[in-house]
């Protein structure tokens, strides 16, 4: 039994550590190409071949889609966490904006409440306003330098949210590969459009112009990069749980902080450094309250 939980957070670690690689290669292609560009690229790859996976492992019936207005949530909530979080990466520190966007555990409680009708309790409170505080830290010279777009990656937390909703509303539904064929096919009809509504903004960092084989081979790994997380992060899941698994994301921080550090000469001080650990321990704290809810409870 140790050796297999072992086995699983080695598989855990594994797999936030590409997503986090992902993102690093998101951030390479700065000023090259818009992100939501670069997020509907990747999502076209990665639907495509997870689409002829499902279709060789299931055929047709696994493209049944069951609770499709769930489903249309979940898609937009990927499309919009994605194409926040990428433009994120390309404007401001690469692990300041990871950071942040580790709100989303608490935004999730949040929304489970007003929109699922969950009891919100005590600890969601607490957890909520000492991220947000921890978010304010972060924030602090991101917001200075770059003003109002460095609130990007609350976006991104708020668009993970709506995906975690979703995951519960439709749990059950389909097979673990079904379930992320049906939420890629809607992130990427939802990306194409905000892709095409930022062309035609007219923000010259939004315009889509011809990529170069670089941007076209960088999007396409971060695809095969992404996907492959996924499927490390289910396999450690099923061989130990979600509970055992949940700390292990903040591996990924660790990596945005040491890409950011090692690639862009990013240098983080004390104080971002502070609230990125307030942030991480409001996370901590739910999860862990979670747990002692979820036990069974003895008898006197």
């Amino acid at each position: 039994m140790r050796n297999k939980t072992r086995d699983a957070l080695l598989l855990a670690i594994g797999g936030f550590a590409l997503l986090s690689t992902g993102d690093t290669l998101v951030k390479t292609m700065a000023g090259q190409w818009p992100g939501p560009a670069i997020a509907s690229l990747r999502y076209v790859v990665g639907t495509l071949g997870l689409g002829a996976l499902l279709l060789q492992r299931e055929g047709l019936a696994g493209f049944r889609i069951e609770r499709a207005g769930w489903h249309a949530v979940r898609g937009f909530g990927v499309a919009f966490s994605a194409t926040t979080f990428f433009s994120a990466v390309q404007i401001m520190p690469f692990a300041a904006a990871t950071a942040i966007s580790f709100t989303s555990p608490m935004v999730t409680a949040l929304l489970a409440a007003l929109l699922l009708g969950e009891p919100l309790r005590r600890e969601t409170w607490i957890a909520s306003i000492a991220a947000f505080a921890g978010v304010v830290i972060v924030l602090r010279p991101n917001f200075a330098a770059i003003g109002p777009a460095a609130v990007l990656p609350m976006f991104s937390a708020l668009g993970m949210s709506l995906l975690m909703i979703g995951n519960r509303a439709v749990q059950g539904r389909g097979s673990a590969l079904a379930m992320q064929v049906n939420v890629a096919i809607f992130a990427t009809l939802f990306l194409l459009l905000f892709t095409l509504a930022g062309h035609f903004s007219g923000i010259p960092m939004l315009h889509v112009g011809m990529p170069s084989w670089s941007v076209v081979a960088r999007s396409a790994a971060i695809a095969i990069t992404g996907s492959s997380a996924h499927a490390l992060i289910y396999m450690a899941t099923s061989r130990a749980g979600a509970a055992t698994i949940a700390p292990m994301t903040y591996f990924q921080l660790i990596m945005a902080g040491f890409y950011g550090w090692l690639l862009f000469h990013e240098h983080p001080d004390l104080t971002a450094l502070g609230g990125a650990a307030i942030i991480m321990a409001a996370g901590l704290y739910l999860w862990r309250a979670g747990r002692v809810t979820d036990e069974p409870q003895g008898t006197d």
